[in-house]
């Protein structure tokens, strides 16, 4: 296969979370692959820095400051691209607490985020392909976590399960109009959300998963990254509803 496959030139690509982590990785690659990048977060000095990142490279970025969980802020900000070509929903939240004592609040929060907020940014990207009548590829961020589970896990698992369930459903709906839909699943990624959800837990994760994982290390937002550019273009274009595993093989799923 030819590596213009993988050119997106001439391209525009949304993306959530794009402050930092995974979803800057996203942003920056993506441009590097030739995409004009809208990058969306609430973190205004993270998408600043992500921004000039793109730029510095060549690549051009639009910043917008908001909430995923805001459907209409979110709507605005995606038809202002007026042509839409891939959207990356990286956006998330970390959350641990057992099941025991896992409160409405909790689960809420994260649901709101990682599930209603990547189900908006989905809704409107769809809208808008379908307007345009162009094929797209739309990425979502699911979760190692909804094939290995883990204690403390209900909340975050939960929503990255309804993520695939999501991105299987909507691949369905919207494959005959030329649109892909998958979902990228990453095991343990080292990345600043990581390291403050809880700095000695995050170490004990990390030293954990790196003995368990075969490859024999943890990943880095830039492994994922390339599993979000390979969905996003046309190197995958015979491939939808399916679930992308850069976990280093800690989980092996059929």
């Amino acid at each position: 296969m030819a590596l213009t496959a993988y050119d997106l030139s001439g391209r525009t690509a949304f993306v959530t979370g794009a402050a930092g982590g995974i979803g800057r990785a996203c942003a920056v690659l993506l441009a590097e692959a030739g995409a004009a990048v809208h990058c969306a977060d609430r973190d205004a000095d993270g998408l600043d820095g992500t921004a000039a990142l793109v730029e510095e490279r060549g690549g051009t970025a639009r910043v917008h400051v908001l909430d995923v969980t805001d459907r209409d802020r979110l709507g605005e900000a995606v038809r202002s691209c007026e042509r839409l070509d891939v959207l990356a929903a990286i956006a998330g939240i970390m959350h641990s607490s057992p099941v025991l004592e896992t409160r409405d609040e909790d689960l809420d929060r994260v649901l709101n985020v990682n599930f209603k907020g990547v189900l908006y940014a989905c809704q409107e990207a769809a809208r808008l392909m379908l307007a345009q009548g162009t094929r797209g590829s739309i990425v979502t961020m699911a979760s190692g976590a909804v094939d290995t589970g883990g204690a403390g896990l209900l909340c975050y698992g939960a929503a990255k399960a309804a993520v695939v369930q999501l991105t299987k459903t909507l691949a369905t709906e919207v494959g005959p109009h030329g649109i892909r839909v998958n979902a990228v699943a990453p095991g343990w990624i080292r990345t600043p959300m990581t390291e403050r959800h809880d700095r000695a837990a995050q170490a004990h994760t990390e030293a954990a998963m790196t003995r368990l994982t075969p490859l024999g290390r943890v990943g880095e937002p830039d492994d994922v990254a390339h599993a979000v550019l390979y969905l996003a273009s046309d190197a995958s274009a015979f491939t939808t509803g399916q679930i992308l595993r850069p976990n280093g093989g800690v989980a092996m799923p059929w």
